[in-house]
């Protein structure tokens, strides 16, 4: 009995060193096709966006003394200056934000991975308030998300007249309006364009002030998240198709933005590494059931009857890995899980009876290959469903043969062979 059992645990920890090549395969097929193909797919549909606050100003000279020469005298080095000119910048925040965002979803498949792109049609709404005494100038400048995305149907308005002949410099739109103290003057920008992953409307790279800003956003899909370092919405409204989502502030300090997180597709690559570095447990638990119910009904498998087992068992993880490069990772399971188990009946029924192959062993390979596996969906609750399962099997197993004499048992399975 001791030398059958192990013959086994070689069987196991060849298959164990095949399940590892098999994996390691996988994740470097998804790493070199990550790296190869994000490239492409931002060149298609974009990359982050990140939507940052347009700014304004108003330019005054100063004077300044500055230094014009050095002249030798009598007593020593005379510096001599001049008074010169010099324009400088001062901010004005913008008087007033409305803005309004629509984002819909759609996922590409590139290889072994899925990609969360998504397009967006972008609308603001800013108001420059002249809050001086005197007559100002304001420039306005509003800069695109990125200088390689595709912005489509831009709209540039001030006031109530769209500008035909503006100019688009280092993906900035740059305007000036003369404004009286006191007067208002609305800029609205439009436009349509394509992303990946996350979408961030950035109010700049410090703390900055933020004036009655309003910024409404509509998605066309249900899970939303947002993402490290940005404010949650003051206002969220779940709808049939998606959410309504505001953030709305009167006078707002911060160092944070708005940003929302694309939902994520199940990537086949990552999924089918993870199952295949786990099988190890999964045949082992397999192998150790199917050992306790041959001794206990007296069935002689022979350890060739394993090796066979094993290979079947490998054959899932090895078409699972292949398949899902072609079709949908929910049917590569199916078929996969559906020849592994045909395999392995049909082979079983020729050693040990249709009965036993289908009932005794064809229902482990279900829970311990199948149910096993398919806890790797539910992804923060594999662990959990794993350990339940461990703990389940022990349970049976300690029932079954609680009154076992094993020395006896074992005794005879080695007169037997």
């Amino acid at each position: 009995m001791l030398k059958r059992i192990v013959a086994i645990m070689l069987i196991y920890i060849c298959t164990c060193i095949g399940w590892a090549i098999l994996g390691g395969s996988v994740e470097y097929r998804t790493t070199t096709q990550h790296t190869k193909l994000r490239g492409s797919v931002g060149q298609l549909w974009g990359t982050i966006q990140r939507q940052t606050a347009p700014t304004s100003y108003y330019e005054v000279l100063l004077q300044e003394r500055v230094q014009e020469s050095e002249v030798k005298t009598d007593t020593g080095i005379e510096t001599r200056y001049k008074v010169a000119m010099k324009t400088k910048k001062i901010n004005m925040p913008i008087n007033k934000s409305r803005i309004d965002t629509s984002i819909s979803l759609g996922h590409r498949k590139k290889g072994l991975l899925w990609y969360s792109t998504y397009k967006v049609k972008f609308k603001g709404d800013y108001y420059l308030l002249n809050d001086t005494i005197q007559l100002q100038e304001l420039f306005f400048k509003f800069t695109f998300p990125s200088k390689d995305a595709v912005y489509d149907n831009v709209i540039f308005v001030v006031g109530d007249k769209e500008k035909e002949g503006y100019e688009i410099n280092n993906g900035s739109i740059d305007w000036s309006v003369r404004l009286e103290p006191g007067q208002e003057q609305k800029i609205s920008i439009y436009y349509e364009s394509f992303g990946l992953d996350q979408w961030w409307y950035d109010f700049g790279t410090n703390v900055n002030k933020v004036k009655d800003f309003s910024l409404k956003m509509h998605t066309d899909f249900d899970k939303i998240d947002f993402p490290e370092n940005s404010i949650s919405p003051t206002f969220k409204k779940q709808l049939s198709n998606g959410w309504d989502l505001e953030w709305q502030y009167k006078n707002l300090f911060s160092g944070v933005n708005i940003g929302i997180s694309m939902p994520e597709k199940l990537n086949p690559g990552p999924w089918v590494s993870k199952v295949t570095f786990s099988a190890p447990i999964s045949l082992f638990l397999f192998f150790f059931v199917l050992l306790i119910i041959t001794i206990i009904k007296e069935v002689n498998v022979h350890p060739m009857n394993y090796f066979f087992i094993g290979a079947a068992y490998f054959s899932f993880h090895l078409l699972l890995a292949y398949l899902v490069d072609h079709i949908s990772i929910h049917a590569a399971f199916i078929i996969s899980s559906a020849v592994s188990i045909f395999l392995v009946i049909s082979y079983m029924r020729l050693v040990v009876g249709m009965k036993f192959a289908l009932i005794g062993i064809g229902i482990a390979q279900f829970v311990y290959l199948v149910l096993f596996s398919y806890t790797y969906f539910f992804e923060g609750f594999t662990g959990l469903a794993v350990t339940i399962l461990c703990i389940c099997t022990l349970f049976l197993i300690m029932q079954i043969t609680g009154r076992i004499n094993w020395e006896k048992a074992l005794l005879s399975e080695a007169q037997k062979g």
